[in-house]
């Protein structure tokens, strides 16, 4: 059983909004004090623990990780103080780690679906178009509610960023996932793909590093969120000079979204577009860089306060989990400071708190 934990700070319950005086007991937290004393006392500014919205549990660079090497993934994260987990596709089948209480809350998007020899391989299902719509019903089927396509990647016969699916396909496709039940979300680098997506009734859109003034207004209205994965958009620079003696068109496409990458956030951001927090770990970039992403969020312009938002409270209701509430799971965070105002609070926890059980 769980102990009685009585956390003693300030508890941040919304961006704006905060109380004092909430427990843990039996891994729900209360707001009313139990009849037993605590056997812990904790003390911090108390968060809801941060939601990592697009991250790969049991993805290498090679593709599929063994289950050590997932689990291992899975607590790095965790002790950063990510406790709840949006995979945005993995080719390893991670189910086995939502039966665990020691790892983060995992909601699967099942195995990426790409165009044919067009992305990293060992990564996704690859397909030709006509395959597209039975693709996406099988990982419909196979996730947890969410379908991850990629929506574009260079085409090295035009050497430079393209739509991997013709769009009246993939219009055809994200009606196939919510016929499923399923909502879907696109790895989108280029502008162009964009518009092929919003076209196409998407629900959300990874990286969106293309986004232009005239894609502002369509994602307020079809109240699309977007997920920079700012510390992954770091890494253009690099893949840019790699490219650039083969696909220099593609090179300097690339540096040109790195360019303007913060620009872009901020915009959505001051147009009302929905943003929500995501390292993209899992390849490239290592696990646990949550504090990362939230501190690139502020860094692009966005209020600290806002940028927690991105990765607590607002994610975690866009997802359907609970928050700092009543009767929730004690899944929670804590700051030595108050992270609004001292921002670098976020990279060195207090403590982390899974379900009632302090793991750091």
């Amino acid at each position: 059983m769980a102990e009685i934990i009585h956390f003693t700070g300030t508890v941040l319950t919304g961006p704006g909004s905060e109380q004092h005086g909430l427990w843990s007991v039996d891994g729900r937290l209360t707001f009313r004090r139990p009849a037993k004393a605590p056997d812990r006392i904790l003390a911090g500014w108390v968060l809801p623990g941060f939601v990592d919205a697009h991250c790969h549990i049991g993805l290498g660079v090679g593709g599929a990780v063994d289950a050590p090497t997932a689990e291992e993934q899975a607590r790095t994260d965790l002790m950063a103080g990510t406790l709840l987990i949006r995979d945005a596709g993995s080719p390893a089948d991670t189910r086995w780690l939502q039966d665990r209480k020691d790892v983060p809350v995992l909601i699967r998007a099942g195995r990426h679906v790409a165009r044919t020899r067009r992305y990293l391989r060992g990564f996704a299902e690859e397909v030709e178009p006509e395959g597209l719509v039975e693709a996406v019903r099988k990982q419909a089927r196979e996730g947890d509610g969410w379908v991850k396509l990629v929506g574009d990647w260079i085409d090295r016969g035009a050497g430079d960023l393209a739509p991997s699916f013709p769009a009246a396909v993939v219009r055809d496709a994200v009606l196939a996932a919510h016929d499923e039940g399923a909502r879907v979300t696109a790895h989108c680098f280029a502008e162009e793909t964009l518009d092929d997506v919003l076209d196409a009734g998407i629900d959300c859109v990874e990286h969106a590093t293309g986004l232009l003034p005239r894609h502002l207004p369509r994602f307020v209205e079809q109240q699309v969120p977007i997920v920079p994965t700012l510390v992954n958009i770091a890494t253009f620079p690099d893949i840019a000079a790699q490219a650039a003696p083969k696909f220099p068109q593609y090179a300097t496409h690339m540096r040109s979204l790195w360019e303007r990458r913060e620009e872009r956030v901020l915009e959505a951001f001051e147009a009302g577009v929905r943003i929500y927090a995501g390292t993209d770990a899992g390849s490239v970039i290592r696990h646990g860089r949550i504090a990362d992403e939230i501190l690139a969020l502020h860094a692009a312009g966005l209020p600290m306060a806002s940028a927690l938002d991105a990765a607590c409270w607002s994610a975690r209701e866009w997802l359907g989990a609970e928050g700092l509430e009543e009767g929730a799971r004690a899944d929670v965070v804590l700051c030595r400071e108050d992270p609004r105002k001292v921002p670098e609070a976020v990279r060195n926890l207090a403590h982390v708190v899974l379900g009632g059980r302090v793991v750091r």
